[in-house]
């Protein structure tokens, strides 16, 4: 399996990292990808991702640090070959609603320097589906990633109708999740991608604790779940379509 979305960084998973990693292996998991969320975090993602075979990174300004940005913010992309994609970058309209306008112009920036380095990118869309999705269309993009997608039925009906990926997360095991179940049901497994966003969102039964790309195997179990399959099928094409996406 693979991760396609973990702050494995940040500061809960500091204190013994090598044992972290090594309990990532043992449930299956071979590869993480380490988003960006603002510039100061850049070099110490790389660091990490440069020591250790099995991470990877995404750069990127989150849309609540979209004061951060400033055209040279992407430029640390030219010194590593382990970034993967830009992200985590987009739009948060629950967060952030006196910096639109910002927002957006960050975005429109981030999507262009993705659009020519031909790299794929991860979105986070939280209550802005119809600006994230209009101002998507404006660029010529290798790959689209939804980050903890979030919308319903219609909203993924759109954006597989453009080959846009849906990144599913511990969400999925939550008892009042049935949107978004309704949403992995209706999915082709081809257009899915495993994450855990850790540490947030931990899945059941870790749910309200540091989540870690080692709980990856439920969100499979769940996806396997609701579509009636055996879970090494979700395993085994959701890394495919990472693999395929992320070119490893």
């Amino acid at each position: 399996m693979i991760d396609t979305h973990s702050h494995i960084n940040f500061d809960e998973y500091k204190e013994n990292f090598e044992d972290l990693l090594c309990r990532i292996k043992d449930s299956g998991v071979e590869k993480v990808i380490i988003p960006g969320v603002e510039p100061d975090s850049f070099n110490e993602i790389i660091t990490l991702c440069n020591k250790y075979d099995m991470l990877y990174n995404a750069i990127g300004i989150h849309p609540s640090e979209a004061q951060t940005y400033t055209p040279d913010s992407l430029n640390i992309i030219s010194g590593t070959n382990k970034t993967v994609a830009i992200g985590e970058i987009g739009l948060d309209y629950y967060w952030e609603t006196e910096t639109k306008e910002l927002q957006k112009q960050v975005f429109n920036s981030q999507l262009e320097t993705a659009a020519q380095l031909e790299l794929p990118v991860l979105i986070h869309d939280r209550e802005a589906h119809e600006d994230t999705f209009a101002i998507l269309q404006d660029f010529k993009l290798k790959d689209v990633v939804f980050h903890c997608f979030s919308g319903d039925i219609e909203f993924v009906k759109k954006c597989l109708d453009k080959g846009y990926y849906i990144a599913i997360g511990g969400i999925i095991t939550f008892k009042n999740a049935q949107e978004l179940k309704s949403v992995v049901k209706y999915t082709p497994l081809n257009k899915l991608l495993l994450e855990t966003d850790a540490p947030y969102l931990a899945p059941v039964p870790y749910r309200g604790k540091i989540n870690s790309p080692e709980y990856l195997i439920y969100i499979a179990k769940e996806i396997a779940l609701i579509k009636n399959i055996d879970p090494e099928e979700v395993k085994t094409q959701t890394t495919c379509n990472a693999k395929r996406i992320f070119k490893f």
